[in-house]
């Protein structure tokens, strides 16, 4: 089946409207993009909850899917009051998962670990190799949030160590942390999809962790917490994360843009003593020692 795809250039103040006006007409989905992406001039952007939106790019492409037996052109001009029909391509049927399963490989994220997805071999054998299905959860142990705080486990956890990882997504450092040596290991994520994903994920690699919502959520204060989130979350969960650790616990921070930093530092220091940050790719992981 052959799904049709318009896209407009819309400037920052439209894009909203055009893409509400666009699904209220029948499009199956719509997408905004910054219309420089792959050029110089292409400007990330990044929203989080507590902060300021992120709005929209300054020229926007808007794209919507419509069904093939829909008269696309006619539809975007009467919808959005258009003086000429815009151009329709169309975009084939394609086995999607496979296509987003062959963007990701295994990854060395130390000399010693591994992330691998299910639907890849292991490069090296004789590697801690974490088997990772992120499911609908978040987390593909790809991103430099991630890796920082593998790399941090990796050099710092303490055999033996309790661990609780706050904000779990797919699993992928409660479980890390586990092949690394951890005693118990506890996860938490607000989202369901997130515990379900690391359970699976947790049984996958043999390891016994503990994942619930934070309704659930009920451990003693642990010997490391390690919170990869988000700058904005993190800062008004300061007292929450840092109360998970024990007095002399270490906690593991990330999600954090380098500008974002010092907002993150100020709000930790009352309960920690901050080490220097590890810098990845614009991100950077802040951890210290509870006093």
């Amino acid at each position: 089946m052959a799904w049709q795809r318009v896209a407009l250039r819309v400037p920052a103040e439209e894009a909203e409207r055009v893409s509400d006006a666009l699904l209220e007409a029948g499009a199956l989905s719509v997408d905004v993009a910054d219309a420089a992406a792959g050029h110089a001039h292409e400007r990330p952007l990044f929203g989080e909850p507590g902060g300021e939106s992120a709005g929209a790019w300054d020229d926007n492409e808007v794209t919507a899917l419509f069904a093939p037996d829909v008269d696309a052109g006619a539809t975007v001009r009467a919808a959005l009051g258009l003086d000429a029909e815009p151009a329709v391509s169309t975009v084939e049927e394609q086995d999607w998962v496979r296509l987003t399963q062959d963007q990701f490989a295994p990854i060395a994220v130390t000399a010693r670990l591994w992330i691998v997805p299910t639907w890849c071999e292991p490069v090296d054998r004789t590697a801690l190799n974490l088997r990772l299905d992120p499911g609908l959860a978040f987390g593909t142990g790809s991103h430099p949030t991630t890796r920082l705080c593998l790399r941090w486990l990796d050099s710092h956890l303490v055999s033996g160590a309790s661990v609780i990882d706050y904000g779990c997504g797919s699993g992928v450092l409660a479980i890390a942390a586990k092949l690394l040596g951890a005693g118990a290991v506890t996860g938490v994520d607000i989202d369901p999809q997130a515990v379900i994903a690391s359970r699976d994920n947790a049984a996958r690699n043999g390891v016994t962790a503990t994942f619930s919502e934070p309704d659930a959520f009920a451990t003693a204060p642990a010997d490391v917490v390690v919170a990869n989130i988000l700058s904005n979350p993190l800062r008004v969960l300061a007292p929450l994360i840092c109360g998970l650790a024990r007095n002399g616990g270490a906690v593991v921070l990330s999600g954090i843009l380098a500008a974002q930093r010092e907002l993150v530092a100020d709000a930790y220091r009352p309960w920690l003593d901050l080490q220097p940050a590890e810098a990845d790719e614009g991100w950077v992981c802040l951890w210290g020692i509870k006093r």
